[in-house]
């Protein structure tokens, strides 16, 4: 998630938890400590020019419920040795940091990108993905109820605002979930009479709400994707077909690095050749033909691919545009079309934006 929803869900927490006398002070404690795992891009950075390793180590052990619990005792143990508020009111304070810190991944894990909550493990990171990495309907509640906690002070009703911001944020979440689910229903039922009822699929709402989602379904030669408004959309939902160089990927399959893409992003890429080299992109966060993370794995030397220290690639699209036709799209059912229209659309896709962390 985005980090001011971060700052802001650690300096709520704690705010909340903590002594009334104590809550401007908890407010900035919990909002460092809620921005803090995230601070793991920096000693990523320091190790490895790899952006696939800096993807995929990004949320991994500073994100992990096994290490989080620990980290936070050993920081409410140092500031209690140092005596004022946190000898005060040790107890409070305890929970005050742990709860702070283990919100962080939590909420990560709502998104798409992927969050290692079971580091060392190897577990496939989680991705409920009921909400984009920035919904500033989830951070506004946030928002109010720690600048009304602020400026109130002791007062007791600075500590009701918080848990109202609190209440209101959670309860966006499970209303995205709500969404998710009936996203996902239709979705399986559409797949369905397309004979891809068990084809690997993932939802994700598109940038800045939860009323507009988008369908990912791999197929034996790439993908199909599709868009469902819970406002605009009736009866089936309609996919487009793309295509995927799934004959290259598989040459390339058991490199390093895809084995490592495959595990993070759990086998969804989409592989096109371009210029001699081959791009992996993530399909998760982005639409055709825009995706946030593509990668060069391999040179084509003639005849065979050949391995190569991996890339990562960006060309230009209009954000602009496409966030003024997702917004119509939330409110425009989209136009019957033929779904076997994918050579068409392959090459300008449909309009969409992404941005992630």
């Amino acid at each position: 998630m985005d980090s001011l929803s971060q700052i802001l869900l650690g300096g709520a927490v704690a705010a909340a938890i903590a002594p009334a006398g104590h809550r401007r002070a908890a407010l900035l404690a919990g909002a460092a400590l809620g921005t803090l795992p995230d601070l793991d891009v920096i000693p990523i950075s320091l190790l490895t020019d790899d952006p696939i390793d800096r993807m995929t180590w990004h949320r991994g052990v500073s994100h992990s419920l096994l290490v989080l619990p620990f980290l936070a005792w050993a920081i409410w143990a140092w500031c209690r040795s140092r005596g004022k508020r946190v000898a005060e009111s040790p107890a409070r304070w305890f929970w005050a940091i742990q709860l702070a810190l283990l919100t962080h991944p939590l909420l990560d894990a709502f998104t798409v990108y992927g969050t290692q909550l079971l580091w060392p493990f190897s577990a496939k990171p989680v991705m409920w993905s009921s909400v984009f990495i920035i919904d500033p309907l989830y951070t506004v509640w946030l928002l109010l109820g720690c600048v009304a906690a602020w400026l109130a002070r002791e007062r007791r009703w600075g500590r009701q605002a918080l848990l109202a911001g609190l209440a209101a944020s959670t309860l966006y979440l499970g209303a995205s979930q709500l969404a998710k689910f009936q996203v996902e229903r239709e979705a399986e039922r559409s797949l369905a009479a397309l004979n891809l009822q068990d084809a690997p699929r993932f939802s994700v709402p598109m940038p800045f709400n939860i009323l507009l989602w988008r369908v990912v379904a791999m197929t034996p030669e790439g993908f199909v994707e599709g868009e469902r408004s819970l406002v605009a959309d009736e009866g089936p939902m309609r996919f487009r077909e793309y295509p995927s160089d799934v004959q290259a990927l598989g040459e390339v399959f058991d490199y390093p690095a895809v084995r490592r893409l495959r595990w993070f992003n759990r086998g969804f890429m989409k592989a096109e050749r371009r210029d001699g080299l081959l791009v992996l992109s993530d399909l998760r966060m982005g639409a055709e033909p825009d995706y946030s993370f593509r990668f060069v794995v391999a040179e084509h030397d003639g005849s065979a691919w050949r391995e190569v220290a991996p890339t990562q690639m960006e060309w230009p699209w209009e954000a602009s545009d496409r966030l003024a036709a997702m917004w119509r799209r939330i409110w425009t059912p989209e136009p019957a079309r033929p779904t076997a229209q994918a050579a068409a659309d392959s090459a300008g896709g449909s309009p969409a934006i992404n941005a992630s962390k």
